[in-house]
């Protein structure tokens, strides 16, 4: 059986089949160095690098210190909440996504600040090995314990 997933899962669910529809490859829980992990990291079509935070209410919101610490991992970041969240709570200056379990919209777009180029370089192929990690993990279970 399925463990079920909390509400934050269910809104990065909603968010990445969004994302993937726009040709974007997504990973969940994704860590860009140690001690940081993000809730989606996304690979677009161009190579640009989009960070999505999802927040099931304020308390979880308030409770986020760290996401000005990701800045310096994306092209654009943004924060995906569901429909009854107070999004006056969320800074102007980030992107704005509506999401549920089953699908987002994206509400604002999030200014673009450009990663430099060795920064790309290393993230896209972080997400890369992270990814066929991942995979790899799905497939075969038992070969990847402790590895993933």
């Amino acid at each position: 059986m399925r463990d079920e997933l909390l509400p934050g899962q269910l809104l990065a669910r909603g968010v990445c089949r969004h994302l993937a529809s726009h040709g974007f490859a997504v990973v969940e829980e994704f860590v860009p160095e140690r001690g940081k992990r993000v809730d989606v990291m996304a690979l677009g079509p161009k190579g640009e690098i989009w960070v999505v935070e999802c927040k099931s209410c304020r308390a979880d919101f308030m409770g986020d210190g760290k996401w000005q610490g990701y800045l310096d991992w994306c092209d654009r970041f943004f924060w995906a909440v569901d429909t009854d969240f107070p999004t006056d709570l969320l800074p102007d200056e980030t992107g704005l996504i509506i999401a549920d379990a089953y699908d987002a919209e994206i509400l604002r777009m999030a200014p673009e600040d450009k990663l430099p180029a060795a920064r790309r370089t290393a993230m896209v192929r972080r997400f890369a090995f992270h990814a066929a990690r991942r995979l790899q993990s799905a497939r075969d279970p038992d070969a990847m314990i402790g590895l993933v």
